[in-house]
């Protein structure tokens, strides 16, 4: 308990914070402390009956059965990976920067629920981040089921494949969006496009959450050569409110 309370600790401060609300938001709904009815997002109810704290819980709350624990967990080492790759690698010296994209990010995925009808929002968040976390680490090799390998581009598409054909879902297709959305707007169209910077951190964020002074920052520059010196876990997981596959396969890092 006291290594796992460690590890917990040194996850950074908004990964741990997406982590653990999204962990007791969903263990409350399993044993009915919160009411799991009035948490999930539906588009009737948020438009027409204004349940606007829908478009919050729902980001959040993951329906927890025996069928869908699994996957869960498989979305939890999701944000463990990812999330915590991203914020510590490319945002690690500018915190409020890393905020405003999970701000912006829960945005667009909200939008998309209502006008997909997805209920929970935990997979197109996972997908969202993972992509990415991919496009700024395109290089590096990742391996998949049955020893397959490929470069981490291409995994989220190798996720979004498979939930199509095993469950008739476009979640993950949704979720690529969204990181694509963000990653074209944030690093594409200002520094290859020479467009202007649309999702700049607004300075009240900067306020609230200063960036950290010294040492090199990498935040904004896609680390190629970094990545492929950088060891990195590759594989999937996803949750069961936007239908993805019980089991994605775990990726195992090259070289160790």
């Amino acid at each position: 308990m006291a290594d796992a309370g460690q590890w917990f600790k040194q996850l950074p401060r908004f990964t741990r914070y997406w982590l653990a609300g999204t962990i007791s938001m969903s263990l409350l709904t399993r044993f009915g402390v919160l009411p799991l009815q009035h948490m999930y997002l539906a588009r009737d109810l948020v438009l027409t009956k204004m349940h606007l704290w829908r478009c919050a819980t729902s980001l959040f709350v993951y329906p927890l059965t025996p069928s869908t624990g699994f996957h869960f967990l498989i979305n939890c080492y999701f944000i463990t990976q990812y999330s915590a790759r991203l914020e510590k690698d490319q945002f690690g010296r500018s915190p409020a920067d890393y905020l405003y994209l999970q701000l912006i990010v829960s945005a667009v995925a909200v939008l998309g629920g209502l006008l997909f009808n997805v209920a929970f929002l935990m997979d197109l968040l996972v997908v969202a981040v993972t992509y990415i976390w991919c496009q700024l680490n395109k290089e590096v090799i990742v391996n998949f089921w049955f020893g397959s390998r490929f470069k981490a581009i291409y995994l989220p598409w190798v996720l979004a494949g498979m939930e199509l054909i095993f469950q008739g879902s476009i979640a993950s297709l949704i979720g690529i969006f969204i990181g694509h959305f963000y990653y074209f707007l944030k690093f594409q169209y200002p520094q290859e496009l020479g467009g202007n910077a649309f999702l700049e951190t607004p300075s009240i964020l900067k306020q609230y959450v200063p960036d950290i002074s010294g040492g090199v920052s990498y935040f904004g520059v896609p680390p190629a050569s970094r990545a492929d010196q950088r060891p990195a876990a590759g594989g999937g997981g996803g949750g069961g409110g936007g239908g993805f596959p019980n089991a994605w396969g775990r990726g195992n890092t090259l070289g160790r």
